[in-house]
């Protein structure tokens, strides 16, 4: 029953991280303790914020699945310390041990806490994308998050997943079958998701948001992270969705803030061409319907100036 009511809670009224809470959960490097979601399925809800000091860079969800066969856990971290302080949680919890380790993609909240992980034994899967993404890119993550969390930063090292897959990677623990999908590109290179199909559940990454804006980097079309949505994400009418950041929540959630930002804002950005705006114009359009989101501030102006560069030549 309390599954039922806690379910309920995260499905039917709105329940806000705030990039305004240095931490909810002072005794461990993690921002927030993890919470059973439906049974056997944690997520520890990272700071809808950016990275800080404060919240040891634990500004993305760490998830994790109790299968009766071994856990699973969703994103290595952020650092070495969260990850382990992840896995003292876990040992908290059962005496399962830790079978595999899945990151979402190839940024330095999915995969700098490999390190702790690879020293433990524990086998990483990612997209070959991210893989690639993070061996480019890993020196210069690294550095960024030392920057910010120095002494916090120790036994931190860079290291890429174990094993790569370019569609799907499949197994089956105890009543979990555990299927993890490319579906298209989105927001990053090499985004996955992580859907079960015996309980309804995806823990979405970062395709979806909802309690915080979500950010567009010089790489991402929009316009195709559009159609995965509707190709490959939609069709799995999920009853439950832990997205990338943010507390989990359901479908309608993740589509208004996910799928509902993106066409509003190329909605906006469109009329502007039609208009003969200019770039200097698209970091004025209208984004107020959105401004409660967290990192509204920082991101509104940035997405807006892509999204045009982006539509200019469509």
């Amino acid at each position: 029953m309390k599954y039922i009511i806690l379910a309920f809670m995260f499905l039917g009224t709105a329940v806000f991280a705030s990039e305004d809470i240095a931490d909810q959960y002072p005794q461990s490097a993690l921002y927030a303790k993890p919470v059973e979601f439906i049974p056997g399925v944690f997520s520890a809800t990272g700071a809808t914020a950016p990275p800080t000091y404060e919240n040891s860079g634990h500004n993305n969800n760490l998830s994790f699945i109790i299968t009766g066969e071994g856990v699973v856990v969703i994103n290595g971290g952020g650092a070495y310390v969260l990850a382990k302080a992840l896995h003292d949680e876990i040992k908290a919890l059962t005496d399962e041990p830790v079978v595999l380790v899945i990151n979402e993609n190839g940024q330095g909240h999915a995969m700098l806490g490999n390190s702790y992980w690879a020293e433990q034994g524990v086998p990483i899967v990612a997209h070959v994308d991210a893989a690639h993404e993070f061996e480019e890119q890993g020196f210069r993550i690294l550095e960024a998050m030392q920057r910010v969390n120095l002494e916090k930063a120790e036994g931190t090292f860079l290291q890429g997943p174990t094993e790569t897959f370019e569609d799907a990677y499949i197994t089956t623990l105890g009543e979990f079958q555990i299927e993890v999908r490319y579906i298209g590109p989105s927001h990053t290179v090499g985004d996955v998701i992580v859907w079960l199909p015996n309980q309804g559940l995806v823990i979405a990454g970062d395709i979806a948001f909802h309690e915080r804006m979500l950010p567009i980097f010089p790489e991402t079309s929009t316009a195709d992270w559009l159609e995965t949505w509707d190709s490959g994400f939609e069709p799995l009418n999920a009853t439950y969705v832990i997205p990338g950041h943010g507390h989990p929540t359901n479908m309608d959630q993740v589509r208004r803030y996910t799928k509902g930002y993106l066409e509003y804002l190329r909605g906006q950005i469109s009329d502007l061409l039609d208009n003969g705006g200019s770039l200097a114009d698209a970091y004025y359009v209208d984004q107020t319907p959105y401004i409660h989101l967290d990192t509204f501030e920082e991101l509104a102006t940035k997405n807006a100036g892509r999204v045009f560069e982006e539509m200019e030549f469509e």
